[in-house]
């Protein structure tokens, strides 16, 4: 499930009867059912095989409620429009529970096609703080936070090791290092996700939040990019390539491409989602033990990261409702959380797991990707976030490429957002 990353990935009991919450969707279910009984959840592709045996312990213990998994294309844009398809038939989805990326929720709430949650149903507070924030809109809860994710930068410390220089904590660092060691090693300095897809979007947002500026305001009906700190962070990706110490090949990156190259020994640093980190530390790899992970630099200091990972809905037009929110509840709880790490090797939302020793030697990223989810924020909120993206993408990427400088990109972003809003 690629796009969970980009945008993160995974999928979704309480032993309460959720009768409120119930009932507040029973006219959405005259015809489908309620309460109790088998669902249907929708996802994008598993890559790790991890879910199905998470599922297979929920359908073990609740025969009366079985869960059949409906896997998606791993491509976000491509789940995103089949997912949309089917729920725009109404009560005629196919989907109970949806497996949706963060950025989708307030998309998803704005048309009528999830239902708001009850907040006192789900363990929110167990949470790490700002995802929360992810599954909300105009104030209501309408998804339950499943996988986090944030963006880490990965570097080869046996490199910087034997230069005698610590990892990046600025641009300027970053910068220096990118062009002035790597090519000592046969190496590229930097890439990110720079295709123009939804990866780019959260390249291009990091560097607009971590020069201290946003996109959207007020649920997207408000447009902020027009910015010294927007025209700072663009600028910074666009003199990368530029001056290639961030090289032309990146600019056909996704998280695989990108992971792949890291993995093989051809970059120096690399931002992306920690799932990059296992991959490039595991048995066969050709920077296995070679592998260390910081927070994004910024301009002055540690940058930002976007909130990435995905969130758990139920249907409007859920047949049986109840079940969908024990078995949120179930895929949320202490036990399944832990095996979305272990298995999924995906972020997991409870903070307490962050803390736990035994997991921390396995996976040692984990104190610092904690660090990035706290200090992350999410992709601009909008009930057009599909438009949206795709504005981003096509003009940062017009301004990677050279076609506009960072300064025309961001005036036209803020052009093309101010048409979208309005809408």
């Amino acid at each position: 499930m690629r796009w969970m990353h980009a945008a993160g990935r995974g999928l979704l009991v309480m032993a309460v009867v959720l009768t409120g919450y119930v009932a507040s969707g029973a006219r959405a279910d005259e015809g489908r059912g309620t309460g109790r009984g088998p669902l249907t959840l929708a996802t994008a592709g598993d890559l790790t095989g991890y879910l199905g045996p998470l599922l297979d312990g929920w359908n073990r213990t609740h025969p009366g409620e079985k869960v059949t998994l409906v896997e998606l294309p791993d491509s976000a844009d491509e789940t995103h429009a089949q997912m949309t398809t089917d729920l725009r038939g109404g009560d005629r989805s196919r989907f109970d529970v949806l497996n949706i990326d963060v950025s989708w929720t307030s998309e998803f709430a704005a048309a009528g096609w999830i239902r708001p949650l009850p907040r006192d149903r789900f363990p929110l507070r167990t949470f790490l703080d700002p995802v929360t924030d992810t599954a909300t809109y105009d104030g209501q809860l309408y998804a339950v936070p499943y996988v986090t994710n944030a963006g880490l930068l990965l570097y080869r410390k046996d490199v910087l090791a034997k230069e005698g220089v610590p990892p990046p904590r600025t641009w300027a660092e970053l910068e220096r290092d990118a062009k002035t060691i790597a090519p000592k090693y046969g190496l590229d300095g930097y890439a990110g996700q720079f295709l123009p897809y939804e990866g780019l979007t959260v390249n291009a947002a990091e560097a607009v939040y971590s020069a201290g500026g946003t996109i959207l305001g007020d649920e997207g009906t408000r447009v902020t990019v027009n910015s010294d700190a927007a025209r700072e962070g663009i600028g910074f990706l666009a003199r990368g390539v530029r001056e290639g110490w961030i090289p032309q090949r990146a600019l056909m990156y996704k998280e695989e491409e990108s992971k792949q190259a890291f993995q093989d020994g051809r970059l120096l640093f690399l931002r992306n989602w920690p799932y990059a980190y296992v991959a490039a530390s595991a048995k066969g790899s050709e920077v296995a033990g070679k592998v260390g992970a910081v927070p994004l630099p910024g301009p002055d200091g540690p940058g930002r990261s976007v909130l990435g990972g995905s969130n758990l809905a139920v249907n409007t037009h859920a047949r049986h409702p109840d079940s969908a929110a024990r078995l949120i509840a179930y895929l949320t709880g202490e036990r399944v959380q832990r095996q979305v790490l272990t298995r999924g090797a995906l972020p997991p939302v409870r903070a307490s797991i962050y803390d736990d020793p035994e997991l921390i030697r396995r996976f040692p990223y984990l104190p610092t990707l904690r660090a990035a989810v706290e200090t992350a924020s999410p992709r601009p909120k909008s009930p057009h976030y599909d438009q949206v993206s795709l504005v981003v993408q096509a003009v940062v990427h017009d301004a990677l490429t050279g076609h506009q400088t960072p300064e025309s990109a961001v005036r036209r972003l803020a052009r093309e957002l101010a048409a979208i809003s309005q809408r």
